[in-house]
């Protein structure tokens, strides 16, 4: 399920930012986590949603309200405590950085980070 926010008819003259969305290399890393703890059974959806300010990648251990963790890229962040971080069903951020493999290790501590 993907949700994007509203593209301005013309972004580059308006003040209205463009929307933020995860890149090919940043979403292969979210989706490696994802399919490895779908095939241990502990997840089992996804939504993606695009906004002006930040990106969403919300995990589900089953169909519900809540999902169980958010991955999220806010730019606006990046210069200070990092654009990424991964937060979970009661808003704590568990991790937050400006490395996303970095960030991720907190969803799968496996997970060998990759330069």
């Amino acid at each position: 399920m993907v949700h994007a926010g509203e593209p301005s008819a013309n972004a580059a003259s308006s003040k209205i930012p463009a929307i933020v969305a995860f890149d090919r290399k940043e979403l292969a890393l979210i989706l490696n986590v994802y399919g490895r703890k779908v095939g241990l059974g502990e997840w089992r959806d996804y939504a993606m949603d695009f906004l002006r300010d930040r990106a969403v990648f919300s995990i589900y251990a089953r169909v519900s309200e809540r999902p169980l963790f958010i991955v999220e890229k806010s730019p606006r962040l990046r210069n200070r405590q990092g654009q990424y971080s991964v937060t979970n069903q009661q808003g704590r951020i568990l991790k937050r950085g400006h490395e996303l493999g970095q960030v991720l290790r907190v969803l799968d501590p496996q997970l060998a980070v990759v330069g």
